[in-house]
């Protein structure tokens, strides 16, 4: 995207009554929701005693999450604020590390992992995760390509636990 569409979008948002407040909370809701949702299915396995699914539940997220983490850090992309000279809508100082969004990566490993044990669930993560996707771009955090590859990332990460599954 271009300078002026994120200072369009800015625009936008800032007319709406709290509009900044909103998408903000919104975000952090987001990723609070998912976080608690994660956890809750983690304790679940574990009192059920099902402590295979509980470690996929943990490994997948985890040994993904750890190398997308090395990926961001190698690559190094700028983010839009950065390369634009905006002050972005979320309160953002981070110097590059944007590509794949490390946010929209992880609620959707976190639901593409679940989604094979509990579909329901793993469908609302996800839906959640295109949310918080929109979010981090409309608040000036992110490119698009950054949530799609993110998005992307994650669903096939989030594969590997119906192949362990499988293979369990």
């Amino acid at each position: 995207m271009k300078k002026e569409t994120y200072e369009s979008i800015f625009r936008k948002v800032q007319t709406v009554p709290k509009g900044v407040w909103l998408i903000q909370a919104l975000g952090k809701g987001l990723t609070y929701v998912a976080a608690a949702v994660y956890f809750m299915t983690i304790a679940l396995q574990l009192h059920s005693r099902k402590i295979k699914t509980a470690v996929i539940l943990v490994a997948v997220p985890a040994v993904s999450f750890l190398l997308v983490s090395v990926f961001r850090k190698c690559y190094n992309a700028k983010r839009p604020y950065e390369i634009y000279g905006f002050q972005p809508l979320l309160p953002k100082e981070t110097k590059g590390k944007s590509f794949p969004s490390r946010h929209v990566f992880s609620i959707f490993v976190i639901g593409s992992t679940i989604i094979w044990f509990y579909p329901a669930t793993g469908a609302f993560l996800c839906l959640a995760g295109c949310i918080l996707a929109v979010i981090r771009v409309v608040t000036g955090v992110h490119f698009p390509k950054d949530v799609a590859v993110g998005a992307l990332t994650g669903i096939l990460c989030g594969c590997v636990a119906e192949l362990l599954k499988v293979l369990g």
